[in-house]
């Protein structure tokens, strides 16, 4: 029988990772993660060689889904769609994501079962047109919120990685020209849909979205891209990007990069957060794009874009808040000190109450926020606010969880430290979601 070199190479790293002798020099873990990497690596080196985006050849008219139509009365109930998705959504990040959210930071990887068993809730038909296959008749980021909230609730780190296909193809589907949407939005309602992320921040300090450094130039037969991304999630395993650059003279816009690019390349960027994201840094050398490559035409706005991204990034600091509030309350309940539990103490009370208020607040600003942006208004202002108060808040109620825990809180058996790694993402990280 005749292998292939990446058989012989996965060959060769699963005997190592069976010597006895690694248990002898503590080294199995290690190795073991490296031939869980590399087997992982050499599949998604064949999958990605016959993964190729079919351009379309019948075009249908560009889709832009309607806003929805505001009621009379302001109303905060969820309606029955809305319902079953946010109920479905909790008893996923309840039963799968919670038990594996601890390896999955450890190791810094997102597991291919898991991915398949979230593939099979059908989050990314829920950013798609009927036209293309999927569900989505009018615009909802009430519903992307929700998705992010109850996913987050799971693990931060890993809603993340879910959500950058769906994120992708909700911006596809609100910006993306004819072509464009023929072409990437059906893969997206397939069984195995592609991965796909968004790389917006850079490494560099007091990073502003809007004051890129990654440079495109149109050309005679399209763009050429230099630059570097930092905290691009999901990107080693990812078939499209969607890169924002500073388009000369024209201001920012965003590049669709599919992988094989001559010029794009990535390394690994372990983070303190986020873990299960699988961080990476994304080198941008000269690539050349062609003229298509430009998500959007005149009616694109760059600003909206970082807006509708800044939505998701508020609902998961929410739903990760919630999870540290819902995770304390029981323990301070049992936790007894001098003979009675320590939530009898007026201090920690009080802690856990402006801890639910201050999540209560984040929630609503960013339903609010969200409510504007599905009818139709203006939502900046909102969007800013909420933003605002989730990069401050987020921090503060994990910083209160790991306090209530008290040395509890600082180690592994308890998943609060990791959610307060998580939650100091907030205020740091722009990219990677599209409400």
């Amino acid at each position: 029988m005749t292998r292939d070199p990446i058989g012989l190479a996965l060959a060769a790293m699963n005997r190592l990772a069976g010597h006895p002798l690694l248990d002898r020099f503590g080294m199995r873990r290690s190795v073991e993660r490296l031939a869980y990497q590399g087997t992982r690596s050499g599949f998604q080196t064949l999958a990605f060689a016959n993964r190729e985006f079919r351009r379309a050849r019948n075009l249908l008219p560009r889709k832009r889904l309607p806003n929805r139509r505001p009621g009379d009365l302001f109303d905060l109930n969820l309606d029955d769609d809305q319902q079953m998705i946010v109920d479905s959504l909790k008893r996923f990040a309840n039963d799968v994501m919670r038990e594996q959210a601890a390896s999955c930071d450890e190791l810094a990887i997102l597991p291919q079962d898991l991915q398949t068993q979230a593939q099979g809730l059908g989050l990314t038909l829920y950013a798609v047109p009927v036209e293309f296959g999927g569900v989505a008749e009018i615009q909802s980021p009430v519903t992307s919120v929700l998705i992010a909230e109850q996913l987050a609730w799971g693990d931060f780190g890993m809603a993340l990685a879910l959500l950058a296909p769906f994120s992708a193809a909700q911006a596809i589907t609100q910006w993306g020209t004819a072509e464009q949407q023929a072409t990437y939005l059906p893969a997206f309602c397939e069984d195995e849909p592609p991965m796909a992320t968004i790389a917006v921040d850079e490494p560099r300090p007091l990073f502003d979205p809007m004051a890129l450094k990654t440079r495109a130039r149109r050309t005679d037969t399209g763009f050429t891209l230099s630059g570097l991304k930092s905290g691009v999630i999901g990107a080693s395993e990812a078939d499209l990007f969607l890169i924002a650059a500073e388009l000369e003279g024209e201001g920012p816009r965003i590049f669709m990069v599919e992988r094989g690019t001559n010029g794009l390349s990535y390394e690994h960027e372990p983070a303190m957060g986020l873990r299960a994201g699988q961080t990476v840094q994304l080198k941008l050398d000269d690539i050349t794009l062609p003229t298509g490559a430009v998500l959007g035409d005149d009616d694109f706005n760059y600003s909206t874009f970082i807006d509708r991204g800044s939505l998701l990034r508020c609902a998961l600091a929410v739903g990760c808040a919630q999870a540290v509030l819902d995770y304390v309350i029981p323990y301070v309940n049992e936790r007894e000190a001098f003979g009675e539990p320590i939530s009898h103490r007026q201090s920690v009370a009080f802690m856990i109450s402006n801890m639910a208020i201050e999540i209560e607040s984040m929630r609503l600003m960013t339903w609010r926020a969200a409510s504007r942006a599905e009818t139709g208004k203006d939502f900046h202002r909102e969007t800013s606010l909420a933003r605002l108060l989730c990069n401050e808040k987020a921090m503060e109620v994990g910083t209160h969880g790991v306090q209530l825990l008290g040395g509890h809180g600082f180690v592994k058996e308890h998943p609060v430290e990791r959610w307060y790694r998580d939650l100091r993402s907030t205020a740091t990280h722009f990219g990677g979601t599209y409400a």
